[in-house]
């Protein structure tokens, strides 16, 4: 039996990563470009906390954030103001996974 390392990827879960990547498209073409980073830096500013940690009783960092309804091509969703929420990495990936069906899963 291998003995794999923590973080370590066999051969055809880093193709199946790869060919996911190739069909979805770039970062600016799904709505993350140039406005989008400034925005993120705008909002992301002066230490803002995590609402979800907030919630829970912790104090953590935001670094994401994120669309409370996802936008999916609709820019008046993606651009409105009242649609957004300063989130931790990790409750961000959490919240996405639960909206997609799983981590990677298109719903």
């Amino acid at each position: 039996m291998a003995i794999k390392r923590p973080g370590h990827k066999d051969a055809a879960a880093k193709a199946k990563k790869r060919e996911r990547d190739r069909t979805r498209g770039s970062a600016a073409s799904r709505g993350y470009g140039t406005r989008h980073r400034a925005v993120r830096r705008g909002l992301l500013a002066g230490g803002v906390l995590c609402v979800e940690c907030k919630r829970r009783g912790m104090l953590r960092g935001a670094t994401v954030f994120d669309h409370i309804r996802p936008f999916k091509g609709d820019t008046t969703l993606q651009w409105d103001e009242s649609n957004r929420q300063p989130l931790c990495k990790q409750c961000h990936d959490e919240k996405t996974a639960s909206e997609s069906g799983g981590w990677g899963k298109a719903r």
